[in-house]
């Protein structure tokens, strides 16, 4: 929780820093964030010419060169298992039979730059040979062979001071006289953002490993809140390599991702497959005014304003005056949020034009800026202080509606109708449209006369069984009105789960639907551990040798939400780390009833004897189960809610 900062602490988080401070540095090898892509995420160790080749001719062929992306990296796995007689890294003959050099030249030959990988220990990550040692040969054959950009890894590196190691590969790379930019991936460990550029980096990564899930994006976020005091030119804080395109979040959740990276000045390295991208991904990553705050230098790297748990304001000052702002839901449920222009650090003006930067639209506001977000969606807008008179007024529509309704129960729905512009919206009218198995109780259309600048108009629907429906319902309300624009439109559909309560008695919570689940890494399991990174690849559940047959794995940072329709008095479970991790691991457990924290644990580590957690649910609607990481990061953080059972009535 963060209270919302005072205007002067803003000015202080926000105050520019002239481009000039850093004009004396002898090399500029990242004067902006480094943008491309590189093979981890998607494609882990199968690498290949064929498939880097490719990559390169989509980049080009998709627009992304023209957007900004240069960089096409290979990742781990690139190499034989063996050096050669001299001493030197081998590319795989097969996997790269015209040899790295070729490669290279064909990347250069479209215009790009080619970027490989090493770890500052004696193996990759993979088990490949790394560069600890040998730092120099290396450095060598990679200049020799056209690259421009290495990721230097952290694994295996035998416990030898992270400076040390970094700095020898930064020295031997300069030693080649060909400008290689070097990317410290040391997860954060030993706080890079405090030596990294002395080391010679020009960016380090500030958390362990992004996974392809929502939960482990606002894992990262949160890593990010102080750190942007560290980022400059040819210093970026890098919160690892984008997942957007790889499916395992929702294009909400994409676009979320992609505009808080770039808010926070973070590498936009694309991680997904290049070739095969749909159109929806190719216009996130090929937004070109999300890109633009990406790259632009004000001063400060994006930091966050005010969060209240569920939504958070992040901004960030830009280089001609404006501000960047996003909006972020993170919790489940759609909601609103809201901010203002000096909150976010801009000077009094009167009015300002607002652009939203996925919509391309732009409007006029006096001082609230306000969106109506999705199921954990953001909105990004860039603001310009006094200008913006004659556009239409900053106009949102908010559907409400809860995040459960109960099988063949009546239930409301309300939209609201804010204008936080100047001059007013006349004749809006609003128009619910239910969902299969229900129907609208009244009319679906009302009307008012007029919305005035700085007010709004809500309207309530009852919606009523008709027979049959799913297990979700969707209700859309749409609005008209006039501006001083025109006519002008805005609509919005906002989801429910279709649930029932537990049966009376005793119920395992993980035979129960769930409302909606995040994970570190991975699914959420019922009755096995949280595995590797797949839908039941867990293995038996163990804590400390004690077996258990039923319950839900997890991997920090974790939320379980389960329908309870206060029917149920108590919870409890056996947690733990999971014996899978061998030793490894830090996790603390929460059951959080209706928002309120009803039960908490102590850290738990790596084999340590589980300890029982109970809570009283009386009365309690929703159920949360969480699992956070023990304050060390969240690498082999698999945590077992064992035997987790509600009681019910």
């Amino acid at each position: 929780m963060r209270r919302l900062a005072t205007i002067s602490a803003l000015v202080l988080v926000f105050a520019l820093t002239p481009a000039t401070a850093y004009a004396d540095e002898p090399v500029q090898l990242a004067k902006t964030p480094p943008m491309g892509w590189n093979s981890w995420n998607k494609f882990g160790c199968e690498v290949s010419d064929k498939l880097v080749s490719e990559t390169a001719d989509a980049m080009v062929a998709s627009g992304m060169a023209k957007a900004g992306y240069r960089y096409v990296n290979i990742d781990d796995c690139w190499m034989t298992h063996e050096r050669n007689a001299a001493g030197e890294l081998v590319p795989d003959p097969v996997k790269f039979p015209r040899g790295i050099k070729g490669l290279a030249d064909y990347v250069h030959s479209k215009g790009l730059k080619l970027g490989i990988y090493s770890s500052a220990g004696t193996l990759t990550c993979a088990g490949y040979p790394a560069s600890l040692d040998h730092e120099q040969t290396d450095a060598n054959s990679w200049a020799a062979w056209g690259v421009d950009y290495l990721k230097y890894d952290n694994c295996n590196n035998q416990g030898r001071p992270a400076i040390e190691r970094y700095t020898a590969m930064a020295k031997a790379l300069r030693n080649t006289g060909r400008p290689i930019v070097l990317s410290l991936c040391e997860w954060g460990q030993n706080k890079p953002w405090l030596w990294g550029e002395s080391a010679g980096g020009q960016l380090w990564r500030t958390t362990g490993d992004i996974t392809d899930s929502f939960s482990s994006v606002l894992g990262i976020l949160d890593q990010q809140v102080g750190l942007e005091a560290y980022s400059h030119p040819n210093a970026w804080n890098d919160p690892d390599m984008l997942e957007v395109g790889n499916g395992g979040m929702t294009e909400a959740e994409y676009r979320a991702h992609f505009s808080l990276w770039a808010l926070l000045n973070a590498p936009l390295l694309a991680g997904n497959d290049l070739r095969t991208m749909s159109e929806a991904t190719r216009k996130i990553l090929l937004n070109r005014d999300v890109i633009a705050v990406d790259q632009d230098w004000g001063g400060r790297q994006g930091a966050l304003v005010s969060g209240n748990g569920q939504t958070q304001i992040w901004a960030k000052p830009m280089s001609d005056g404006s501000a960047a702002v996003v909006l972020l839901n993170r919790s489940p449920i759609a909601a609103m949020a809201a901010t203002t222009t000096a909150a976010i650090g801009l000077p009094d003006a009167g009015s300002y034009r607002v652009r939203d930067l996925w919509t391309g639209r732009e409007y006029q506001a006096d001082a609230m800026i306000r969106a109506s977000l999705p199921v954990h969606g953001a909105a990004m807008f860039r603001i310009w202080p006094g200008s913006g008179r004659t556009l239409s007024p900053l106009s949102t529509l908010s559907v409400g509606l809860d995040e459960v309704v109960e099988k063949d129960r009546p239930f409301q729905a309300l939209a609201t109708l804010y204008n936080d512009g100047s001059t007013p919206l006349l004749v809006p009218s609003m128009t619910a449209t239910a969902p299969a198995g229900w129907k609208v109780d009244g009319a679906a259309t009302v009307r008012t006369r007029k919305v005035e600048p700085h007010q709004s108009w809500t309207a309530t629907w009852k919606l009523a069984p008709t027979g049959g429906g799913g297990d979700k319902v969707e209700v859309g309300v749409s609005a008209r009105y006039v501006t001083i624009r025109g006519q002008q439109q805005a609509s919005q559909t906002v989801s429910a789960v279709v649930a029932q309560p537990p049966p009376a008695g005793q119920v395992q919570a993980s035979s129960l639907p769930f409302i909606s689940t995040g994970n570190g890494w991975g699914p959420v399991e019922r009755n096995t551990s949280n595995g590797e990174n797949q839908p039941g690849d867990g293995n038996p559940m163990s804590i400390d040798g004690v077996k258990f047959a039923t319950g839900i794995g997890a991997h920090a940072p974790s939320t379980v939400r389960i329908y309870l329709g206060g029917h149920c008095t108590s919870f409890s479970a056996t947690v733990g780390v999971d014996d899978e991790t061998h030793g490894n691991g830090s996790v603390g457990f929460s059951v959080v009833g209706d928002d309120r924290t009803l039960a908490q644990s102590p850290v738990f580590r790596g084999n340590q004897a589980g300890g029982q957690l109970t809570a009283d649910v009386t009365g309690v609607r929703i159920v949360d189960l969480r699992v956070n990481d023990g304050g060390d990061g969240n690498t082999w953080d698999h945590a077992d809610w064992g035997a987790a059972t509600l009681t019910c009535n």
